[in-house]
This record gives structure tokens, C-alpha cells and sequence, in this order.
């Protein structure tokens, strides 16, 4: 099993930055492919990026350009870096391993318990 838990969320001003980082506990993290998330109050979870366990990643279209995803499997850590923020990308992140990589959240077996991200104009 893979333990996930998100930190580095926070208030930013829009067209800021801000790193997200997803710490991970657990056998076999190199072997998953690790997915981020997001989610608005009265809205369905959302998908953002994905990186498998060669590094290959994929990000849904309104993030490519601003949003970089990586990791780093010696320190068990997955890094979601955000830049050009907008208030359209306030919600909460989540991160979530899935044994093979996908855009949908029915694919991802872990979850972590997520980080707020507010973009303020």
C-alpha cells in the first residue's frame, strides 16, 4: 500500500506561484503512477496532471504551460509546481497513486487528504 499526504497549499496572489508537494509512505512507490487532483465546494473532483514511473507525465489542457509535475523516487516525493495562477485554480489539490496512469478518478487506488489553494486577485 502507498501512503500519500499533501502540503504546501496557501493563499497567492493571481499570476503567482506556488509548489505543492505530496509525501508518500510505503513499499513500492516507484512502481505507481502518481495523479493530481482538484476539487471546488459544489463541484466534481477534477483531473490536473499525471506522471508515471519513468516520468512520463500528461496534463489536462487548461494547465499545460503553467503547471510542471515530478518526482523524485529516492526521496518519495511527487512535486506539483504552479505558476501563472489564476482565481480558476482555487480548490483543493489531491494527490492519488494509480498502478497504471490515467485522467480518470476511478483509476487511482490512494488518496491523500488534500491542500487548499486559494488564488486571490
Amino acid at each position: 500500500q502507498v501512503q500519500l499526504v499533501e502540503s504546501g497549499g496557501g493563499l497567492v496572489q493571481a499570476g503567482g506561484s506556488l509548489r505543492l508537494s505530496c509525501a508518500a509512505s510505503g513499499r513500492s512507490f516507484h512502481n505507481y503512477a502518481l495523479g493530481w487532483f482538484r476539487q471546488t465546494p459544489g463541484k466534481e473532483r477534477e483531473f490536473v496532471t499525471t506522471i508515471n514511473e519513468s516520468g512520463k507525465t500528461y496534463y489536462t489542457t487548461s494547465v499545460k504551460g503553467r503547471f510542471i509535475v515530478s518526482r523524485d523516487n529516492a526521496e518519495n516525493t511527487a512535486i506539483l509546481q504552479m505558476n501563472s495562477l489564476n482565481p480558476e485554480d482555487t480548490a483543493v489539490y489531491y494527490c492519488a497513486a494509480a498502478w497504471v496512469w490515467g485522467t480518470v478518478e476511478e483509476e487511482y487506488e490512494y488518496w491523500g487528504q488534500g491542500t487548499q489553494v486559494t488564488v486571490s486577485s
